[in-house]
């Protein structure tokens, strides 16, 4: 048997889930999950159902985007292992959490490549047999730095690209490569401490919790569509090195569960938002 995801976004209009659903049983397919949700504020609807069947036909996708609204958006795709591609820097926990969880299959994915600006990392990455790809950013500008990073990422076509503490901002040529498919974790709960030392923000603020952001990642800083977020309580007695040491836990966290949201095909990017089943 066959499992794919259906993934659909379009204006909402009456009786759309009897015509999708009718489309599937027609074409000898099983629906094992569905969910929807309708944004009533945007008049947009959307929908996605775990399929199962002994074939697909070709034709699916037509078939149903004939029955939508125009200008509908409609995906169908494998379920199953994704392949990533992972940047670093410096910082170990989010990358160890990562391929812990992919060594252990808590993590449906294939680690194609890990690609760091510094070569702290790779003694890590080479206990896990996955190549590691040093790029330094020394003695190039952005533009050298990153074409050296893209032509290493188009040799191993990953699904997604996973910022694990990479602490460059990536130009918006960059990312216009691979536009929802680049996730980050950001050091704070978006939209508080945008930009640089965010624990030294907060302390500075006296907050009383601090948190992690999981993003896609867009042309504005720290600003793209949020996948997965957590807080953690903090009080008064915690330095900014405390806030930071007990931050790095709810930052691989957050990373490793917007990603096995994400590779599950359970988040859907519209505007700047995210719809997460």
């Amino acid at each position: 048997m066959q499992r794919k995801v259906l993934i659909i976004d379009c204006a909402d209009a009456s009786g759309l889930i009897t015509k999708i659903t009718g489309v599937c049983f027609a074409n000898g397919l099983n629906i094992i999950k569905n969910s929807e949700f309708v944004d009533n504020a945007q008049g947009r609807f959307f929908m996605r159902t775990e399929l199962e069947g002994e074939r697909f036909s070709p034709s699916l996708a037509n078939d149903i985007q004939a029955i939508l609204p125009e200008r509908s958006r409609i995906r169908l795709v494998d379920s199953g292992k994704k392949r990533i591609v992972i940047m670093v820097t410096k910082e170990a926990h989010c990358l160890g959490d990562i391929l812990i969880k992919s060594y252990s299959g808590a993590l449906d994915i294939e680690i194609a490549a890990v690609i760091g600006n510094h070569q702290v990392l790779q003694p890590l990455v080479d206990k896990f047999d996955i190549p590691f790809y040093y790029v330094s950013h020394q003695d190039l500008n952005r533009s050298e730095h990153e074409s050296k990073i893209l032509e290493i990422i188009a040799q191993h076509a990953p699904d997604y690209i996973v910022l694990a503490k990479f602490m460059r901002v990536l130009t918006p040529e960059f990312v216009s490569q691979y536009p929802s498919q680049i996730i980050n974790i950001h050091h704070s709960f978006l939209p508080a401490f945008v930009g640089a030392s965010p624990y030294k923000q907060a302390w500075e603020r006296g907050v009383k919790i601090i948190g992690a952001t999981a993003h896609f990642v867009t042309d504005s800083l720290d600003e793209g569509p949020i996948i997965k977020q957590d807080v953690i309580p903090v009080d008064h007695s915690y330095s900014a090195e405390d806030l930071a040491r007990c931050g790095r836990d709810v930052e691989k966290s957050v990373l490793s569960k917007a990603l096995q949201l994400v590779i599950n095909e359970d988040v859907i990017v519209y505007g700047n938002k995210t719809v997460v089943f």
